[in-house]
């Protein structure tokens, strides 16, 4: 379901609107709706930050990694649970306030993140084939 949203902004945020809307091509409407969900997210999780990428905006860590990348160890780790943090720590360069951080994103957003994973873990298996087939072709 959705709702209509009327608000009243100044002249200046609205023209810092509509030049976004002109760099990224997406519609006010688009846009304002991105940038509220953003902004209640972060401000539910103090610490993650949105940033652009060749596959759109993806949530990460306020100076550190996107947050996939430690939901990835999340996901596969087989250590010890006691482990886990100091082990992320050190692989990553984070603090243990960046893991509670990214796991408590995770823990709220784990379908979306889960989805974004097996997305890229299907594209890596696509490029792996292709990469092989070439390969083949070039051996012949």
């Amino acid at each position: 379901m959705s709702s209509h949203l009327s608000v009243r902004v100044d002249d200046d945020l609205l023209q810092r609107l509509e030049d976004e809307c002109r760099k990224s091509g997406q519609s006010r409407s688009a846009l304002a709706k991105q940038l509220l969900e953003e902004g209640l997210r972060m401000q539910r999780h103090p610490g993650i930050v949105f940033r652009p990428g060749a596959t759109g905006r993806r949530p990460a860590l306020a100076g550190g990694p996107a947050v996939w990348v430690v939901a990835r160890i999340f996901r596969e780790w087989e250590g010890p649970p006691g482990e886990m943090t100091p082990f992320i720590m050190d692989s990553l360069e984070i603090t243990a306030q960046q893991v509670s951080v990214a796991a408590g994103y995770y823990a709220e957003y784990r379908d979306e993140i889960d989805d974004w994973l097996d997305r890229l873990d299907e594209e890596a298996d696509r490029a792996k084939a292709d990469w092989m087939r070439q390969r083949a072709i070039l051996r012949e």
